[in-house]
């Protein structure tokens, strides 16, 4: 005979577990939708460019998508969506990124200037399976700048280098 409370047990793991799994499967699918959206405003309506007219139009369709679907979709969530499609125009990095990272992750990605900095966070965050909190802590903590600083200057010195260099081969 089972003790008592090991059925509960079985069938409140099941349920913590499958609800889990479709969070992040809801993730990432919204992480999918708002690059689409990002890259969809930056081709059809922007053209590439971020002029006044373009403003505009994100402006009126973002009055438009809130009163449809709600304030996920104002003026500064698109731009953050634009900024997200600029900065990740590859859908395989996309996918990557999606079945891996929350959007509060990316969220936090965006904040970050310098691609270097972005992709080591990025890097640590697949390795160590950190939550928006620990990231944040870590950012805060200038890990990324320790880092670098505890490094050969030698290594220090190659990394940069080629950051450039795939920089000039970009611009």
């Amino acid at each position: 005979m089972l003790p008592e409370n090991y059925l509960f047990t079985e069938v409140k793991n099941l349920i913590v577990k499958a609800r889990h799994s479709a969070a992040r499967a809801v993730n990432a699918e919204l992480v999918l939708l708002y690059w689409q959206i990002g890259q969809t405003i930056r081709h059809e309506i922007l053209r590439g460019q971020r002029a006044e007219f373009g403003k505009q139009v994100v402006r009126t369709l973002a009055e438009q998508l809130t009163v449809e679907f709600g304030s996920s979709f104002n003026a500064s969530n698109l731009w953050q969506f634009v900024q997200f499609a600029e900065l990740f125009p590859d859908i395989q990095i996309v996918d990557a990124l999606r079945q891996l990272l929350s959007w509060s992750h990316i969220r936090i990605f965006l904040r970050l200037e310098d691609d270097l900095k972005r992709r080591f966070y990025m890097e640590m965050c697949r390795i160590e399976g950190w939550s928006t909190r620990q990231l944040e802590e870590r950012i805060d903590s200038m890990l990324y700048e320790r880092t670098a600083l505890s490094r050969k200057p030698e290594e220090h010195t190659a990394i940069e280098r080629a950051r450039r260099s795939t920089m000039a081969k970009k611009g």
